[in-house]
């Protein structure tokens, strides 16, 4: 059934790009062209009631119907599909008329169409995860409804513009969670626990504040700041008890410890290990570079190395005593040794 429905939609969608372009009657009146465009929206004809909206705004830019014209337009862009066409709308309209009665409607309608814009032709058919996609449109409707409510907090517009701002900040939420997740997966252990921290601070009565907290427990362990990570587990057992990482008050990570050994090392069970294990505080890449200076001081010739009185090579230790237990006097150290 829902293929059926999918191949509908595109049959009607490829109709009406193939349709002729609205003309509309140069003789029409003001008020002609208004019920036209009312009759047009009233059929959900929302491209015949665009062009007899933008005829009319531009015919009679100073006529009775001219500000309702242009509010009507942002809803027939919207119904249309047309988000970045009903936005401009929105923008024009709060732009030149922000004392309207009926401005808080061109704000609501603002948010809205970033509120839909996410909500594409297969995710109206199919179950697609929406805190798992861009939230760009979805913060933006966010910001937007937040206009709105801050403006006029009395609109008949405002308490939905509210529930729908809950909607959109629990998916936000989610989203920063997804992202530290992959980080966890990533080994980026820094980035997830900021990712946490963000939820935990900016997303309070979320549902993912728990998730935010079991994210910052997981990081810091492995990061080995165990001082952080039992403060954020004791504030994770204190507040969600019930959290899916807590068992008989034991965390459980979400991600197992990443096994970065060599091919070699698995293979043999660890018999053979082709490098020896980090000591603390110690990277793999000042190992490599600190092997990489010791092969060039190995491969200088030993015509090049510094000799002693009987023509034997200086060995490095022979050379550090020597520089520790220099007895020069102070008068060779102000003239630079010259009349040494």
């Amino acid at each position: 059934m829902q293929v059926k429905h999918l191949l509908l939609i595109a049959i009607l969608a490829l109709t009406a790009a193939c349709s002729s372009k609205e003309v509309v009657d140069e003789n029409l009146s003001e008020a002609e062209l208004y019920q036209q465009a009312q009759h047009d929206l009233d059929n959900n004809s929302y491209t015949a009631a665009t062009a007899k909206l933008k005829a009319l705004e531009s015919r009679y830019p100073f006529g009775r119907y001219a500000d309702q014209a242009q509010l009507e337009l942002i809803y027939a862009n919207y119904k249309n599909t047309e988000p970045e066409a009903a936005k401009s709308a929105a923008e024009r309209f709060i732009r030149l008329h922000p004392q309207h009665p009926n401005v808080d409607y061109a704000y609501y309608l603002k948010g809205l169409t970033s509120f839909d814009q996410d909500v594409g032709l297969l995710s109206r058919f199919l179950p697609l995860d929406m805190t798992k996609r861009d939230p760009g449109a979805a913060r933006d409707s966010y910001n937007e409804f937040a206009q709105l409510t801050s403006r006029f907090p009395n609109s008949r517009y405002s308490p939905d513009a509210k529930q729908r701002m809950i909607y959109l900040r629990n998916l936000l939420a989610a989203y920063e969670i997804h992202v530290a997740d992959y980080y966890l997966t990533r080994q980026a252990y820094v980035a997830a626990a900021n990712r946490g921290r963000y939820v935990v601070e900016n997303f309070q009565e979320t549902p993912s504040v728990g998730d935010g907290l079991a994210v910052m427990v997981e990081a810091y362990q492995r990061l080995h700041l165990d001082e952080l990570a039992n403060t954020s587990l004791e504030t994770l057992k204190l507040n969600y008890p019930n959290h899916p990482s807590l068992e008989d008050g034991q965390f459980k990570p979400s991600v197992a410890e990443a096994d970065n050994r060599s091919w070699l090392s698995k293979a043999t069970l660890g018999l053979i290990e082709s490098r020896p294990p980090l000591p603390p505080g110690e990277t793999r890449a000042n190992q490599d570079v600190q092997k990489q200076f010791q092969d060039a001081k190995d491969a200088i010739p030993n015509d090049l190395k510094p000799r002693d009185e009987n023509g034997d090579v200086i060995e490095e230790e022979e050379q550090e005593s020597e520089g520790n237990n220099d007895d020069r006097s102070w008068f060779s150290y102000m003239t630079f040794g010259v009349f040494d």
